[in-house]
């Protein structure tokens, strides 16, 4: 029952937030409700106190083709099969990337990526996706295996990503949960551990915590119209003032009013602290590189923000390449490229590097076989993680077999994943600060892929916490 009334008033207080002044403003506020737990109390006091973390995940939204992006590479039997799989989406030979020490490469505009993965400052996971329990093609046919929730839609598997519970629909993300645990690590309580650049997201959404929506290209969003530089910007200004501070007897007055509150507090503070940041690094002007300028320079303010943690939503979208794969993908993959080197050269500017790990997520890979001017749903795909700790230069999981008709394809080069995403996000939240006793909370399906209690990591791409 108390659940039950948690909910309605949460849902009374987005209700009443988006008929006022919109969502973004006021979801930003939303854990200011601060009913934190004993449990994620103790947690957060225990775990990852020393020093500050970062976890950045950039949202490939719409599906990258990810067999286009780690490619094989050797004169060997292995690209002839990609080759002849792709067809006329297949990435020439002769202009794959090779990385250092391996069989396989990245697309031609992956220079940057490429370099990094030889500095080792970049990895990849290969064959991941959604799972609830390890599926063979004889269980997908014969309906033996559970399987994922609308496999091949994009709003189910988006959801599934961000929450990583593919047996349900729930609007509760693993991002949202690790704040509920940590958020109490951090001495400002005013401002989420959660920072969005794409405004309200299922993976920041917790039960008690939810995201601060930051404007991706110009930072803080304050109130419309408030302390504008206009002609009667003092007079508006004041009469919100007056509106917000005003002694409301109204019970559901008072709350609305006080989240107005926090909300204009918080905006005005991030907006101080990231004021006067000045970066050496110069950042292009592409849809990432903008994003992550303004990832690096929040993160440059952290003292003055009071954070300790933190976790970013970067959304880099249109990857649903149902038509014009290849140059489409070609000038995303040209904006990523620069992207990932600005902001790495950015964190070692500010020396932490090593304190923040940058991942991928795309709802699926997409089909080998090509439909004629590009490809469609898939699901087992490729994924990069970048970061001062992660053990860079390596590929992780099994690259599979991209033969049409094999042992792991359930259609058009749709293929089953091997590693379950559970694994990835477990591996991120362990190094995060995340207790191992509360990863089975976090990620239900879990314990079918990897024994929380392990003496080693689900993957291996981070150091064992």
């Amino acid at each position: 029952m108390n659940d039950m009334n948690n909910l309605g008033r949460r849902k009374f207080i987005k209700q009443t937030s988006c008929a006022a002044i919109g969502t973004t403003t006021l979801f930003s506020t939303l854990f200011n409700l601060k009913t934190m737990n004993a449990a994620s109390i103790s947690n957060s006091a225990v775990f990852g106190g020393d020093g500050y973390k970062a976890l950045v995940c950039i949202y490939m939204g719409g599906g990258n083709d990810s067999f286009n992006m780690l490619i094989p590479k050797q004169d060997n039997n292995e690209y002839e099969v990609y080759s002849e799989s792709r067809s006329n989406q297949a990435i020439p030979q002769n202009d794959i990337l090779a990385l250092s020490g391996s069989n396989y490469g990245l697309h031609p505009m992956l220079t940057n990526v490429r370099d990094m993965y030889n500095d080792g400052d970049v990895a990849f996971v290969s064959n991941i996706g959604t799972l609830i329990e390890p599926v063979d093609q004889a269980g997908y046919y014969d309906g033996s295996a559970e399987l994922p929730l609308g496999l091949y839609s994009h709003a189910d598997q988006s959801q599934q990503w961000q929450t990583s519970v593919p047996h349900d629909r729930t609007a509760v993300g693993w991002g949202g949960k690790i704040a509920d645990l940590l958020q109490s690590q951090n001495t400002n309580q005013d401002i989420s551990l959660n920072i969005s650049l794409a405004g309200n997201n299922v993976f920041q959404t917790g039960d008690t915590t939810s995201e601060f929506t930051v404007n991706p290209n110009s930072g803080a969003i304050l109130i419309n119209g408030y302390g504008d530089p206009w002609l009667f910007s003092e007079l508006r200004t004041q009469a919100i003032d007056d509106m917000i501070e005003a002694n409301y007897q109204d019970l559901f007055k008072k709350t609305y009013m006080d989240i107005v509150k926090v909300s204009r507090d918080a905006n005005i503070q991030y907006a101080e602290a990231i004021e006067n940041i000045t970066l050496n690094t110069t950042f292009s002007d592409n849809p990432l590189s903008t994003r992550l300028e303004l990832v690096a320079k929040t993160i440059a303010a952290k003292d003055d923000l009071g954070m300790t943690r933190q976790i970013f939503f970067v959304d880099f979208g249109s990857w649903d390449h149902h038509d014009e794969l290849l140059n489409s993908q070609a000038e995303q993959f040209d904006w990523m490229n620069d992207g990932l080197l600005e902001f790495r050269a950015a964190l070692n500017e500010l020396e932490m590097f090593d304190c923040v790990t940058t991942f991928s997520l795309s709802e699926f890979s997409r089909t080998l076989s090509s439909n004629g001017n590009g490809t469609d749903h898939g699901w087992g795909g490729n994924v990069f993680m970048m970061g001062g700790e992660v053990i860079g230069g390596n590929i992780y999981g099994n690259y599979p077999n991209l033969e049409l008709g094999s042992n792991i394809d359930v259609g058009g080069g749709v293929l089953i994943p091997e590693i379950s995403c559970d694994e990835y996000f477990a591996e991120l939240s362990k190094w995060f600060g995340v207790s191992p006793s509360e990863l089975s909370t976090i990620f239900p399906n879990i314990g079918n892929f990897y024994d929380v209690n392990s003496n080693a990591n689900p993957i291996g791409f981070l150091p064992f916490v």
